[in-house]
């Protein structure tokens, strides 16, 4: 009886077709799920005569791998069908990946850095988080400088003074500390300065700073030195001046003007009418710098200068909010593409 059931399956199993998922789902039910004939038929195993035994065995397992083989073959050719249902044209071109841009704080630090790697300058760079003495100290800032205060820098910890460095001079401090003159390196880096955040500042930016040490260096060479700069970075055209002014470390100071890119000199909003923008700060360095880091000042002199990236990248791209940099607008980023 049960032997004649299984060849009753079988039969039936050769002669079964499925057009959809539903019809392929409900022969799986019906032959191979726990609850199918197939299972049932196991089941019954233990009722089998002894001298039945062998041949139910070798018959149920036909049976159910015939099952088994059915059952993909429909699962196969619905998966088949379903492909080439699909409304597309494989032969057409895959869409292609659209590439990112580099930020043009990036773009812009690059570029500074090789400018002045092509007259010798290397690159180094330091701690975000620093102490007293390579902050303000060892850079002869005095003791009542307003710098020191909680209102214009963002200290971790008080006694000892631990803080967000507020310039990258701190770097070169480091530098001179563990370098021997000549010295000749920039210095890239992210900075902190506790400011209300506007169009025109930000409590995050970014510099650039250079330091060139070494014996008979001259206000002359650090004037030379910003102008190749300055015709690099925009134009050969570009002029530039320098003002007399004050920084604890350098002696005597200067800050740095180009002529405007934007009108050549005429006079529009982004100079205030004046023809100039200021871009850095310069001059040499103090005697009192280079006694700290243990460096004779009597045999070596040096100059430095430090510039805002942020303050480059808005002159160079006729940016007027400096917001934009931090704010990652994909629409804002993706117009800059470096060279």
């Amino acid at each position: 009886m049960l032997l004649q059931k299984i060849d009753t399956l079988l039969e039936e199993i050769s002669h079964k077709q499925a057009e959809t998922k539903e019809e392929v789902e409900a022969f799986r039910l019906q032959y191979l799920s726990k609850k199918g004939a197939i299972n049932k038929l196991f089941a019954e195993f233990k009722n089998v005569p002894k001298e039945e035994k062998k041949e139910f065995g070798q018959k149920i397992n036909v049976l159910k791998n015939t099952a088994q083989d059915k059952y993909q073959e429909f699962v196969e050719r619905i998966q088949t069908s379903s492909q080439s249902d699909l409304d597309v044209d494989v032969s057409l071109p895959g869409q292609p990946f659209q590439l990112g841009s580099r930020h043009p704080l990036s773009i812009i630090k690059n570029e500074i850095i090789s400018i002045f790697s092509k007259i010798g300058f290397t690159v180094a760079e330091g701690p975000e988080i620093e102490d007293d003495w390579h902050v303000f100290s060892a850079l002869n800032f005095p003791l009542e400088h307003p710098a020191r205060d909680m209102q214009d820098t963002f200290f971790i910890e008080k006694n000892p003074d631990i803080l967000l460095r507020t310039h990258t001079s701190s770097v070169q401090v480091r530098k001179m500390e563990n370098s021997e003159p000549p010295i000749r390196s920039v210095f890239p880096g992210r900075v902190f300065r506790n400011e209300a955040i506007s169009a025109r500042a930000h409590c995050i930016f970014h510099q650039v700073e250079g330091l060139y040490v070494d014996i008979d260096v001259s206000f002359a060479d650090l004037k030379q030195t910003l102008l190749y700069f300055a015709k690099e970075m925009f134009g050969a055209q570009t002029q530039i001046r320098l003002r007399p002014s004050y920084f604890p470390f350098t002696e005597p100071s200067a800050e740095m003007d180009i002529s405007c890119s934007i009108c050549g000199g005429k006079g529009c909003n982004v100079c205030k009418y004046s023809g100039w923008v200021e871009i850095l700060g310069c001059g040499m360095v103090d005697p009192n710098v280079l006694e700290s880091s243990q460096i004779d000042s009597k045999k070596y002199t040096g100059f430095a200068f430090g510039m805002g990236i942020e303050r480059i990248a808005m002159l160079k791209y006729q940016i007027n909010d400096i917001r934009l940099f931090f704010e990652n607008d994909i629409r804002f980023l993706k117009q800059f593409q470096s060279e």
